[in-house]
């Protein structure tokens, strides 16, 4: 039982089956003075106040058998959902980041044989066991700055048998980390060199033999594919959608990070995310708002690339489209496994008011990931996923950019972190 939070973010939904959060929901927090929360086997059982929590018959009967925590008035929210991860990688790609520093472009690098392709040779050659152990630890650092419920995609063995294991590497850590993680196949990342000049027959290969065999093994949740310039086109995208709905996995797509895409073509398969959204045309904002395809944005790329245009926030909220915020942790674009550093991005680059970087970060990363029924909120009936910050005012925590003040976390109940 936790008692005496200064400031409780419950983002409780303002009414059952609310879905994602748009407009100025974002900035509904649903904050609680001097709080208190009970869980109970990794479940959330009640919400309130503190002294109303403390006159309650339950409590005051089973009180000596409870752990009690004394939050000193500091600032509780639900747990960071981190929506958009690529943990499954060996090396940091420092060529990459000294060659754009000396002015290369993202394309120009990938073109000289960085980017993505160059990570994909040391993830052939890594046995399973190595790189599960790599993506446990960034896990337990994730969990270090309030994180508690990841998406991990595959994406850099771009082969049947290296996707394959780096899901298993997944499933592996998953195994060894309290909190709750979602795989993705991302076996479409890029074209391998290999198969340079003839897309075509490696898309074949991903719908015909790696999405039936990931969906038949049951080691992901979604098939992700990134539709862009130097990628996969828009038709190929949808070549391989069919094949996923066909397998019965969900689907989400990186799109627009590079260029615009139209993206009306897309929800027909009703895609959990779209996600970087850099470029987004007019015309498909109105789309968007009318389905419940979250928009993820990931201002850590932007930012790690020195770019000087972000992801449009303020288009995309102002006309009704569900907004999330996600780390985009990986080792070429986004080398980070900070949350706040994101929200902090989202405020000081996207116009993102705090509460609305909290709400993204918690609630609408939750229904990105399809979990808004026990994720991202606190309350009653959802999983025990939160985070204690040594704050007195939750608009430190995107403030205070590059340290971290998460004192402790708590993923489905079970003290992971203390700082």
């Amino acid at each position: 039982m936790l008692i005496n939070i200064g400031q409780l973010l419950t983002l409780r939904a303002a009414f059952p089956g609310a879905g994602p959060r748009r407009g100025s929901e974002l900035n509904e927090l649903g904050i609680i003075k001097d709080g208190a929360v009970l869980c109970l086997d990794g479940k959330i059982v009640s919400v309130g106040a503190t002294k109303d929590a403390l006159r309650d018959s339950w409590v005051k009967q089973n009180r000596r058998s409870l752990v009690e925590v004394d939050c000193a008035n500091k600032v509780v929210l639900p747990g960071f959902v981190d929506s958009h991860t690529h943990p499954v990688f060996v090396n940091p790609r420092l060529v990459d980041f000294e060659k754009r520093i000396e002015g290369l472009s993202y394309e120009d690098i990938a073109a000289a044989g960085g980017g993505i392709r160059s990570s994909v040779e040391t993830v052939r050659k890594t046995p399973k066991a190595a790189l599960a152990a790599k993506v446990t630890t960034a896990l337990k650092q994730m969990a270090a700055f309030g994180t508690t419920t990841v998406e991990a995609k595959s994406g850099y063995g771009l082969s049947v048998v290296s996707e394959i294991k780096s899901l298993e590497a997944i499933r592996d850590a998953a195994l060894n980390w309290p909190g709750t993680l979602v795989a993705t196949l991302l076996g479409a990342h890029v074209v391998p060199k290999e198969f340079q000049g003839c897309s075509q027959k490696y898309v074949e290969i991903v719908c015909k033999e790696m999405i039936p065999l990931v969906a038949k093994r049951k080691l992901a949740q979604f098939v992700d594919v990134f539709c862009d310039q130097g990628a996969f086109t828009a038709g190929e995208t949808q070549q391989i959608f069919v094949a996923a709905e066909k397998s019965g996995l969900s689907v989400r797509a990186h799109m627009g990070q590079l260029s615009e895409i139209r993206i009306s073509q897309f929800l027909r398969f009703n895609p959990a995310s779209l996600d970087h959204m850099d470029h987004v045309n007019e015309g498909d904002i109105s789309q968007l708002a009318k389905s419940n395809t979250v928009c993820t944005l990931l201002p850590g790329a932007n930012y790690f690339l020195g770019l000087n245009e972000y992801p449009n926030a303020r288009r995309l909220i102002d006309g009704g489209v569900p907004v999330a915020l996600a780390t985009d942790y990986n080792p070429g674009t986004s080398p980070t496994l900070s949350m706040p550093m994101a929200m902090s991005l989202a405020c000081t680059h996207m116009k993102m008011s705090p509460a609305e970087a909290v709400a993204a970060a918690t609630v609408n990363g939750a229904w990105a990931l399809r979990l808004g029924d026990r994720k991202g909120s606190i309350e009653p009936g959802k999983d025990a996923d939160l985070a204690m910050f040594d704050v007195e005012d939750y608009r430190e925590i995107p403030y205070w950019f590059g340290g971290n003040h998460c004192a402790v976390t708590w993923l489905n109940g079970v003290v992971a972190s203390r700082a």
